[in-house]
């Protein structure tokens, strides 16, 4: 199976080669219009001149050649690519991804690849993000494909032949960036298209969408669907702070951030109030709803069907306690029971009817919308390099999914250090979904995974920022799991110099 996920995946990339080179010259952007491929169609291509507004609010760094298109008369997409390659190509391509349920052009993403040089481009997947709850899903397993894998692929191979088309050479290097939605999109690229990209960053990954989505509509239904079991948002801080002063000096720096979150044996209780209910306290209804958050979504015979939010994430709940958020809902009305008009309260994650109907759901759905095979020997074997991420206190995919992955990847490829020949996960501490939070959350994945790729430098570790307007504030190393990073005992403890990365567990 291995051998001929490998071959399958050579081919393809020698058709692709041989396509390009049936391009003899480098041509204008206008004259890009005429460029045939297959099932695809360019709309328009113009250069925008430098200081000219590009969309996503951002003025073109240089001249650009804008080129939007269709693949399939369905998946939108566009490139983006610096129009004088000798002067300002850096020789690159960056394909970035969605967030969410896909539907739009990342524009944001695609400036910020633009500015350091790359051409770059980015797709729908296939629909429109309006309506944001997903009827496009309704009755259309080919959108649904194309939401899962299939889009971002087809992106990728058009673009690059574009790519070629413009400049009469293809890029040197290859890089998918993207986080939550986009980082489920780039693990299904190395699973699927492992010859798509050199290399690929996939923060807070969405990889496990079957199991996620009613992972985060159990929160609401825990708070909402019992008469005395509301949190209010105005409670939320209240648990944080009790969390952070039980547990922050742990990792022995008292700065407001817990470093590993497991580690900290924070109990609930403590927090129950003495007599009628009050704004520091919990009731016990309040309380019960508390640790059931704690210990995430478990099937009923015990076993965990999707990870807890971990303890200080606590703040970020307001989007999953009251209404629930919109994805996992709409998941179950246009995916599972392929109805609008389903109403959330009436489900019930008691009901063995109810987990059945779930697992069906997995089962059916997986194939298409998950992303988590740990074989990931071809894009290991064509010398792919990835790098994931996630934030300790995300309020949206629980961390340890993250953690589960990169651990199932260790046990397929013969061990950890194995796996870090090409694989590293670097855990944020105090940093939300995708970014935000108290803790350092701005960092350059992208440009460790280029010295990894390009030097064969692999990361042993990224340094972190923390802003305050536009002052950096605190810098701390993120290391790879499972390493975290330790305090020396000397020195400002808000620098990363003085902290050092330090192995926990077993190196097999």
């Amino acid at each position: 199976m291995k051998i001929a996920k490998i071959l399958g995946t050579f081919v393809g990339a020698v058709v692709l080669v041989l396509s390009f080179s049936t391009f003899a010259t480098a041509a204008s952007c206008e004259s890009l219009t005429s460029l045939a491929l297959p099932n695809m169609e360019i709309t328009s291509a113009e250069v925008v001149a430098k200081g000219s507004p590009l969309p996503g609010d951002t003025a073109a760094p240089v001249d650009v050649c804008r080129v939007q298109g269709a693949i399939s008369s369905n998946i939108k997409f566009e490139v983006w690519m610096p129009a004088n390659y000798k002067k300002f190509w850096n020789g690159k391509f960056n394909g970035v991804g969605n967030g969410a349920l896909a539907g739009f052009i990342n524009y944001g993403a695609m400036s910020a690849a633009l500015a350091r040089g790359y051409a770059t481009a980015s797709t729908d997947t296939g629909h429109e993000f309006i309506p944001v709850l997903g009827d496009w899903a309704l009755d259309r397993p080919d959108l649904l494909v194309d939401f899962g894998y299939r889009g971002i692929h087809l992106m990728t191979r058009t673009s690059k032949a574009i790519v070629h088309a413009y400049y009469d050479r293809g890029p040197r290097y290859s890089y998918f960036t993207g986080c939550s939605g986009g980082g489920q999109q780039g693990l299904a690229e190395a699973q699927r298209y492992p010859a798509d990209y050199d290399g690929i960053v996939s923060g807070a990954p969405a990889n496990f969408p079957t199991h996620m989505w009613p992972g985060e509509l159990y929160p609401a239904w825990l708070t909402q669907t019992g008469t005395d079991s509301a949190i209010p948002v105005e409670k939320l801080p209240v648990i944080t702070n009790a969390v952070v002063a039980a547990c922050d000096s742990l990792d022995g720096v008292a700065d407001g951030v817990l470093d590993d979150p497991r580690a900290c044996d924070f109990d609930p209780s403590t927090l129950l109030c003495p007599g009628a209910d009050a704004p520091n306290c919990l009731t016990a209804e309040q309380l019960d709803a508390v640790e059931k958050i704690y210990a995430g979504l478990k099937d009923l015979l015990g076993q965990q069907f999707w990870p807890p939010y971990e303890v200080s994430s606590e703040i970020g709940w307001g989007g999953h306690i009251g209404e629930p958020f919109s994805i996992p809902t709409s998941y179950f009305k246009f995916m599972v029971f392929e109805d609008p008009d389903w109403d959330w309260t009436t489900f019930s994650f008691t009901d063995p009817d109810n987990f059945d109907i779930m697992n069906e759901a997995h089962y059916r759905l997986g194939p298409i919308l998950d992303a988590t095979d740990p074989d990931l020997t071809a894009f290991k074997r064509l010398g792919g390099k990835l790098i994931m991420y996630h934030g300790w206190i995300d309020q949206n995919i629980a961390p340890r999914n993250s953690i589960n992955y990169y651990e199932s990847v260790v046990e397929a490829m013969g061990g950890n250090g194995k796996t870090q020949s090409f694989l590293r996960l670097f855990m944020a501490p105090g940093m939300q979904h995708c970014g935000g939070g108290p803790g350092p959350d701005t960092f350059d994945s992208l440009g460790a995974l280029e010295k990894w790729v390009e030097l064969g430098i692999p990361p042993r570790k990224i340094i972190a920022s923390h802003l305050t307007g536009d002052v950096v504030d605190r810098t701390r190393p993120l290391c790879p799991y499972p390493e975290v990073a330790q305090y020396k005992g000397g020195g400002d403890s808000n620098k990363a110099r003085n902290f050092v990365c330090v192995f926990i567990g077993d190196d097999n």
